[in-house]
């Protein structure tokens, strides 16, 4: 081991799952990594049946299906495996706290396993990423226009300044779309489960969700029925137009259909 002195154990490790949310949602995939004191690793990958339904728009991003899991063994099966695997590690990973980290944590408490991340240290490579390649204004014109930005945070020189790295942009990229709407589209990539861009209508399941505020995770079919005074509400409110016409077109009685699922071709992160 040369890239770091290790004095205990460490843990490098992903996962996937049903959602985002650490508190509802659960892992179906998890792979560690464990390096040893003595240059030694050990690797593990569980397949779990996570016990509610896998999202249509979460297999989507990962392709790992409801079938594919149905004879796998749940979290709670391979409970202690897992955590004798992780016992006395720290924790490694990319992009782990966000995510990976509170949802381990949060599977082991439904077990009745104190998993204690407090006491261990964590080693995230994005944030190593992050602290030695900063993506600021100053940093794009090193990078793009081989100068120093002078008066950072002034107001001209940084309008100034993001028009020079944007051009010299297309220069070293010559292959980036310069039709508006192409590059608006790369640029901005729209979840095709999302009925408005700030997805505040979302599909989940084959069925359009509220995806905001106290009515968060329910269906839209049941707020129209039981609230209907709910959409007219946000079309009276300060919301964006597109969220507006999409309430407005329920109101209407004309439903979007769904978006149809297509997997990527290999587990991603979600």
């Amino acid at each position: 081991m040369t890239f770091l002195r290790l004095d205990k154990p460490l843990v490098f490790f992903d996962l996937e799952s049903t959602g985002l949310n650490p508190r509802t949602d659960r892992i179906i995939e998890l792979s560690a990594i464990r390096l040893h004191t003595d240059g030694r690793r050990f690797s593990r990958t569980w397949l779990l049946n996570p016990t509610i339904p896998i999202p249509l728009e979460t297999i989507a991003i990962h392709g790992i299906t409801d079938d594919l899991v149905k004879d796998a063994p749940t979290f709670q099966q391979k409970a202690e495996e897992i955590f004798a695997f992780f016992r006395g590690c720290d924790l490694g990973g990319f992009g782990i706290g966000h995510l990976d980290v509170p949802l381990l944590e949060e599977e082991f408490n439904r077990v009745g396993m104190h998993f204690n991340v407090s006491g261990r240290r964590q080693f995230d490579a994005l944030r190593v990423y992050h602290r030695r390649e900063p993506r600021d204004l100053a940093a794009a014109m090193r990078f793009y226009c081989g100068e120093e930005l002078e008066d950072a945070h002034g107001a001209e020189a940084d309008a100034k300044a993001a028009l020079r790295v944007f051009q010299a942009q297309f220069r070293k990229y010559p292959d980036l779309p310069t039709d508006p709407d192409t590059l608006d589209a790369w640029l901005n990539p729209r979840d095709p489960f999302n009925l408005d861009r700030e997805g505040r209508f979302r599909w989940l399941d084959g069925e359009i969700t509220v995806n905001f505020g106290r009515k968060k995770g329910q269906r839209l079919r049941d707020v129209l029925r039981e609230d209907p005074n709910y959409l007219k509400w946000m079309i009276r409110g300060d919301f964006p137009l597109d969220t507006k016409a999409v309430a407005r077109r329920i109101l209407a009685g004309d439903w979007p259909t769904p978006p149809p699922v297509t997997p990527t071709s290999g587990p991603a992160k979600l």
